[in-house]
């Protein structure tokens, strides 16, 4: 992919090294968020809404990335052509909304696996106006991942909704802090031993993790398995999409027995599923070492922000792309997960300490030298090895606990998946009015979505009766 070349006229926005790599000849990775309408779809207003509500949240909306003469990155301001943005879905009229979940499906692999053309602002609107089994109708917003982050740029979607019950009050959104550890004030010289433990602990699982990382951003690949083919150029095969939805009280009693996040808990679930799917597809496969990438939100703050606290020049939560790679081995099913329950112990137990470790901040030192050095060009592909290496991405956002209006359309349901990535299986999660819905992105005629979905559930129900009965 090459950029529009032009030279620079005024002072612009620069690129941010991310933005850079993610927008490359490597990697192109996108964002759609799907938001499913009580009402049927009334589009009448589209491109006055847009103007008025998605071009003012940020520059990069109505910008394009170009290069100047030196290869630097930049956002050039251009007029945007809001219908070019638009787009409604075309099927038959008067068919059953099991065909129409069908044709859903179809148009959001299509859409998948397009690309964006670089020479207009790098974002679309598509309608889906047919009334599928879980809406009336469906609005999919697909963002180029170089204008943000899941966490910018569901802020920017959540400012164009209004609360359903009172459109005059705010948002409001489950906290994602976990509960205090308090101290113990006693035992002084123990906590001097404990605190340099924890200190050389830190430097090795730091060292470890990192050399770890390193091999599997190069050469070290997983090996072939149920969700991960190894097929080169899996970002542009066709994908399934399926959702599934778990009750954020199940898993607040999950997380009160395991004593970690809700985070712990949507790991173990997942990673349990997965071993479950792999068990199914092929019993020896079980057991194959598989590695997973969870996405860290690197802000100080993980909550959501309005618009206007995110352009502020000194804030916690600002715009743009700010994310971690954290490499994870999925535990396997053997004599040391004798129980549901056992296996998100063990699971949150890996997560914490690589969570602890400063192996995500030496991988984001190394890019960035490595872009310095190299190009940005070289940083993307590091970026796209760390990907295809492993065997699934999981990234999850905090969304809004009221149900919220779009343009005076009643949102229903919400989940968002990742275009572009290359790897097999990607699961994301948000949560939206007490449910957090995964969208589980597979690869098709590889992977059984459905199937993955059944064993996704089904893992959440063992756990959740094994912490009922514990």
């Amino acid at each position: 992919m090459e950029f529009n070349k032009t030279p620079t006229v005024e002072e612009p926005e620069p690129v941010s090294p991310h933005a850079q790599y993610l927008n490359s000849s490597v990697l192109s990775i996108c964002v759609l968020a799907v938001l499913e309408s009580e009402v049927p779809i009334d589009d009448s207003q589209t491109t006055v809404l847009l103007e008025k509500m998605l071009l003012p949240i940020n520059p990069r909306f109505s910008s394009i990335m170009v290069l100047d003469d030196h290869g630097v990155g930049h956002w050039k301001k251009v007029e945007v052509k809001l219908e070019d943005h638009v787009r409604v879905a075309v099927f038959p009229d008067g068919l059953p909304a099991t065909t129409y979940d069908e044709c859903f499906q179809e148009y959001m692999s299509k859409i998948s696996m397009e690309m964006l053309p670089q020479s207009r602002p790098l974002w679309e609107i598509h309608l889906f106006k047919y009334p599928t089994s879980n809406a009336a109708g469906t609005v999919v917003l697909k963002f180029h991942h170089a204008l943000g982050d899941g966490f910018s740029l569901m802020g920017a979607l959540f400012s164009c909704t209004r609360r359903a019950d009172d459109p005059s009050l705010p948002l409001t959104f489950p906290s994602s802090r976990p509960k205090p550890i308090p101290n113990n004030h006693g035992a002084g010289g123990l906590s001097i031993l404990k605190k340099a433990h924890g200190f050389v602990s830190l430097l090795f699982n730091s060292a470890s993790d990192f050399a770890w990382s390193l091999l599997k951003s190069s050469f070290l690949e997983d090996e072939q398995n149920p969700i991960r083919s190894g097929t080169a150029g899996v970002e542009f095969r066709p994908k399934t999409v399926s959702t599934v939805n778990l009750s954020l009280d199940r898993i607040g009693q999950i997380k009160e027995k395991i004593g970690g996040t809700i985070n712990d808990v949507l790991c173990g679930v997942i990673f349990y599923g997965v071993r479950l799917y792999m068990y199914n597809s092929n019993r020896s496969s079980s057991h194959i070492s598989s590695t997973a990438l969870v996405l860290l939100n690197t802000r100080i703050i993980n909550n959501i922000q309005s618009i206007q606290e995110m352009m502020k020049p000194d804030t916690k939560a600002p715009w743009g792309n700010y994310f971690a790679f954290l490499h994870v081995s999925i535990p396997i099913l053997d004599a040391d997960t004798t129980t549901p329950l056992d296996f998100v112990l063990k699971a949150r137990q890996i997560v914490k300490r690589k969570r602890s470790s400063l192996a995500v901040y030496l991988n984001a030192k190394l890019l960035e030298t490595t872009r310095k050095f190299r190009g940005p060009e070289r940083a993307a592909q590091i970026i796209h090895s760390t990907l295809k290496n492993t065997s699934l991405a999981i990234t999850n956002m905090v969304g809004p606990k009221e149900k919220v209006t779009l343009a005076g359309h009643p949102v229903s349901g919400l989940y968002f998946t990742v275009s572009g990535v290359p790897q097999s299986l990607t699961i994301t999660a948000v949560s939206y009015m007490g449910t957090l819905r995964l969208g589980v992105e597979a690869e098709k005629d590889f992977i059984d979505n459905q199937q993955f979905k059944s064993c996704i559930e089904e893992a959440f129900r063992k756990i959740f009766e094994a912490a009922l009965s514990a």
